[in-house]
């Protein structure tokens, strides 16, 4: 007989909690496998987060990661820690609680697949600031999202706006920074009533802002600069009372600010500059709480309200490029940690405001090209912190108080044409930091204080048009990075110092129109750089010297002055233009434009010029005698010592033995910034060039460039720490040191020697067969972006080239390029806040224009650089050309072209066949990215390179095609080239 035993609930518990823990233990390992996928495929990274990542460990305790109460992962958020792979979207959307993904600010890379519509519960996803590519997949599954965040990328194509009106969650989404291919503001963000931030800067917006965009009342961030945006500012705009920071810099914009302005009393950051807006500033009189506004390069008119001056937040202020009448609030900056001010280029009046710099942060005071009077507060004396003063072309008036001479930070003061009077004071010698000086068109007096030598900064000095009277100090010759000199319309008296011929970096010197006297000293001739020669109009005597004969002077003026004899026959051709007229005392013995120089006594003159010709001679013989014995017994114990030492940065077939006995003249191949360049041949048939560079200051003129380095490094030790961290570099696209070779006064730097010469030899003087064609262009183009990606990416810390040129581009027996000459290199400090530097560095021509302004260098100066190097070798054009115009470079003729509609196809150099030319452009455009006026704006290195790859015509085709291809099919491929940049 059968029965049945009563079953309670409690006789399954224990079966029922089995299956229960072994599914949650089942799928917190799916997790964990899946995590362990994540760090597999970003196993380049050195990240320290990934220690803890490990099988057998529970995700929630992996570092980055974060689990709910039932300990399934639902964040993993990884910003900023250096990740270099890509994200295998397959495999994360496994994590089925997964919320939200952080990757921004990291060197990620690839495409986003379709697999990221199964990631439906994802409520915020940040990849911004990556090197992703290709287009945005369909979103609309995603219909928690709340933050999207896709800026600074390389997406390319059309958005998928269509997919935002499943979106209807989302309060944040920044898609600027990529090269969409957008046709006119997308309407379907006007449905996003829940949206408090909107990136679109920097992304081909094109159109009209639209009418409706005052419905989005949750907006409290409004960026949509660097577009194409045309039209007026959209009256609805106050509506969005919200506002904290609206940004609409860099488009076509025309207008007023619309009635109602005044109400955005939310405003902490406004930017309208580099449009066509107008009408007066009336609106904004009331936005209390802003803290930097931006309105430069517009036409805007009428006065500046005095509301302004009751701002205690301000901190900066840019109305420059306007029509702004009146006078400036005299309270402007009294209450906050005021930064700058940029108001030049309007028609102001009306004094300085005293306060500006009252808490003692203000920097930059610039105010060119008013009608400001006056004079400059004395309040200005004791801001230490102020590196840019630049009050030209006012009607300012009065004695300049002494303090702002030596204002220790100060690396600009512009001070010209004014009506200022009064001395330079001896405070001179306290501007460590200063460059430019530019005083011009005053009515300064008095001498020329000595302690100016101490301003040892100095580049470019401009006294000219004044009352300055005495001696030339002779120290000033200790400024040895003096460039220009414009001394000229003064009371000078006196004689040219001698020693000014050590200032070996002098390009321009003009002492006219004083009362100099004396000779002309022959170590002017001595300044190889020197392009210009102005000592008209002084009391000038003797003979003009000879050795100004090995200068390649442009312009050249000697005239109204007394000299007297011959002119040298080499100087005079010149005669023609003008530089000698105003000298009776000289003449010629073949030049129809001089006196003929007298017969009389010609044979006693003969016989006293051979007599002084033989014995000078015989003199600069024995001299010869001497300085060779000497500098081979230099050499002897200098080459030859047990002093040397040899640090190997790899395995060495040689020994410095080897490599100091063929460090001779007849090996010399080149003069570097920082020393002299040798070819050298071991014995063993090995190339090697090799880099002789002096450590001291009291060495010759090639030493001065090392010396200038180790000065900002501080000492010896950190040069010797700065070359270290360069020689751990390992690029193939990157020249390799081998060595360093180090005495006690000089070092030798042992490279590898690429036998093809630079980018520029040849771009710029190779001809005919010598000309690259365009398959190595580019992957020269390709090759020297991975090479800075690596500097900037691949090493411990970033290194800045700061000289980035086609010049320091050189090339192996196959043409494959190295990024080359370190003499300016830095590498950014760990432990440094802000990562630009204080250099004065570059080549004309290649230096971004912030430098122009803030004298700070980055890693984005670098890729500006670059940029140059594209235009180069695409159109075969160099940085500077006279065909450009006056103050014009590359940069600003292809972009004045791609402006006015020109066919970009013409830009092109000529030897590059048409079948190439389509793609040519692109790299073009690329170069024009890389060039762009804000450095924010300019992309990453990794994005550059993944942008030229993605701009090769083979690579493309052959992923599309793979081996046969239909003309359709190139067709296709075309397309799509066209849609990448």
């Amino acid at each position: 007989m059968f029965w049945r035993e009563k079953v309670t609930l409690g006789d399954y518990l224990p079966l029922f909690l089995l299956c229960f823990f072994s599914l949650f233990i089942f799928t917190r390992s799916d997790d964990v496998e899946v995590l362990m996928k994540l760090k597999e495929s970003l196993k380049e990274s050195n990240v320290i987060e990934f220690d803890s990542w490990r099988f057998g460990g529970s995700p929630c305790n992996f570092s980055g990661v974060f689990c709910n109460s039932d300990q399934f992962v639902t964040r993993i958020e990884l910003r900023e820690k250096g990740l270099i792979g890509k994200l295998e979207f397959e495999s994360i959307c496994q994590l089925q609680s997964l919320e939200k993904l952080d990757f921004g600010i990291n060197s990620l890379g690839g495409i986003i697949t379709d697999d990221l519509k199964n990631c439906t519960k994802l409520r915020f996803l940040d990849i911004s600031s990556n090197n992703f590519n290709g287009a945005v997949p369909d979103l609309s599954s995603l219909r928690e999202l709340e933050n999207l965040l896709l800026d600074t990328n390389g997406f390319t194509g059309q958005f998928p706006w269509k997919s935002l009106e499943s979106l209807m969650n989302l309060t944040e989404l920044t898609l600027g920074d990529n090269p969409f291919d957008i046709s006119s503001f997308p309407m379907e963000i006007l449905k996003l009533k829940n949206l408090s931030h909107l990136y679109l800067t920097n992304c081909s917006l094109k159109g009209r802002i639209p009418t409706g965009i005052g419905n989005l009342t949750e907006m409290a961030n409004l960026e949509l600069s660097a577009n194409h945006l045309t039209g007026e500012i959209p009256e609805d705009i106050v509506k969005l009372t919200k506002l904290w920071q609206l940004q609409l810099y860099d488009n076509d914009l025309y207008g007023k600010f619309p009635v109602g302005f005044r109400n955005l009393t939310q405003l902490v950051y406004l930017d309208t500059s580099n449009n066509s807006l107008e009408g007066d500033l009336s609106e904004l009189k009331s936005l209390e709480r802003l803290k930097s506004l931006q309105l430069f390069e517009n036409h805007f008119s009428g006065s500046i309200p005095h509301e302004f001056g009751d701002f205690k937040n301000l901190v900066g202020l840019s109305l420059y490029k306007n029509k702004l009448t009146g006078t400036l609030p005299q309270s402007i900056g009294s209450w906050s940690d005021f930064d700058f001010i940029e108001v030049s280029e309007n028609l102001l009046t009306g004094p300085i405001p005293p306060n500006m710099c009252k808490n003692g942060k203000m920097t930059e005071i610039l105010m060119v090209n008013n009608q400001f009077t006056g004079g400059i507060p004395e309040s200005y004396s004791t801001c230490w912190s102020l590196t840019r003063l630049r009050v030209s072309n006012n009607s300012l008036a009065g004695n300049v108080p002494a303090g702002i001479w030596g204002l220790p930070n100060l690396d600009f003061l512009d001070l010209a044409m004014n009506q200022f009077e009064g001395p330079m004071t001896s405070d001179i010698g306290d501007a460590r930091a200063l460059t430019q000086l530019r005083v011009q068109n005053n009515r300064f007096s008095g001498n020329l204080p000595m302690e100016i030598s101490k301003a040892s900064s100095l580049v470019s000095v401009d006294l000219s048009f004044n009352q300055f009277s005495g001696i030339i100090p002779v120290d000033i010759a200790e400024l040895k990075k003096l460039n220009s000199l414009y001394l000229h319309e003064n009371m000078f008296s006196g004689t040219i110092p001698s020693p000014l011929g050590e200032c070996t970096s002098l390009n321009i010197i003009n002492l006219a129109k004083n009362s100099l006297s004396g000779k002309i000293p022959d170590t002017l001739g001595l300044l190889s750089g020197l392009n210009s020669l102005n000592l008209s109009t002084n009391q000038l005597s003797g003979q003009i010297p000879s050795s100004l004969s090995y200068l390649k002077l442009s312009l050249l003026d000697l005239s109204n002055n007394m000299l007297t004899g011959a002119v040298p026959e080499s100087l005079s051709n010149q005669a023609s233009n003008g530089s000698f007229i105003g000298n009776p005392g000289l003449c010629s013995q073949s030049n129809r434009h001089f006196r003929l120089c007298s017969n009389k006594s010609s044979h006693i003159r003969i016989l006293i010029s051979c007599f002084l010709t033989g014995t000078i001679l015989l003199l600069i013989s024995f001299a010869g005698f001497i300085f060779i014995k000497k500098k081979h017994n230099e050499q002897v114990k200098s080459f030859k010592s047990d002093s040397w030492q040899i640090k190997s940065f790899t395995r060495l077939s040689f020994c410095e033995k080897e490599i100091l006995n063929l460090i001779k003249q007849e090996n010399l191949i080149g003069k570097g910034g920082s020393g002299n360049v040798y070819r050298v041949v071991l014995g063993s048939g090995v190339e090697l060039a090799v880099k002789h560079i002096w450590n001291t200051l009291t060495s010759e003129g090639n030493r001065s460039s090392t010396a200038m380095l180790m000065k900002r490094s501080g000492n010896l030790s950190e040069f010797e720490a700065e070359v270290a961290t360069l020689s751990s570099i390992r690029h193939v696209n990157v020249v390799k040191l081998y060595c360093s070779v180090t005495s006690e006064d000089s070092s030798l730097l042992v490279y590898e020697y690429l036998p093809n010469g630079s980018l520029w030899d040849r771009l710029h003087i190779s001809c005919g067969d010598d000309k690259l064609d365009w398959e190595t262009r580019y992957e020269i183009a390709v090759g020297a972006a991975k090479g800075l990606e690596y500097l900037h990416h691949g090493c411990d810390r970033p290194v800045i080239h700061h000289d980035v040129k086609s010049s320091n581009i050189l090339l192996d027996e196959f043409f494959k390029p190295r990024i080359a000459d370190f003499g300016l290199a830095k590498i950014v400090q760990s432990n440094s806040s802000n990562p630009s530097t204080h250099l004065i560095t570059g080549t004309h021509g290649y230096i971004a224009p912030e430098y122009a302004y803030t004298c700070k260098v980055n890693e984005k100066s670098d890729v500006y650089s670059f940029g140059v190097v594209l235009m180069e070798l695409v159109t075969g054009k160099k940085p500077i050309e006279a065909e450009f115009g006056e103050n014009k470079d590359i940069v600003n003729w292809v972009c004045r072209s791609m402006a006015r509609g020109e066919n970009i196809v013409e830009l092109v150099d000529s030897s590059i066949p048409e079948q190439f030319k389509e793609y040519a452009v692109k790299v073009l455009r690329i170069g024009v990215i890389c060039t762009a006026r804000l450095p924010a704006l300019r992309p990453s290195m990794r994005t550059v390179v993944q942008m030229l790859l993605d701009a090769e015509p083979c690579r493309l085709i052959n992923i599309i095609c793979q081996d046969d291809c239909s003309k359709k099919e190139v067709m296709v491929s075309d397309k799509k080239l066209k849609n990448i940049v």
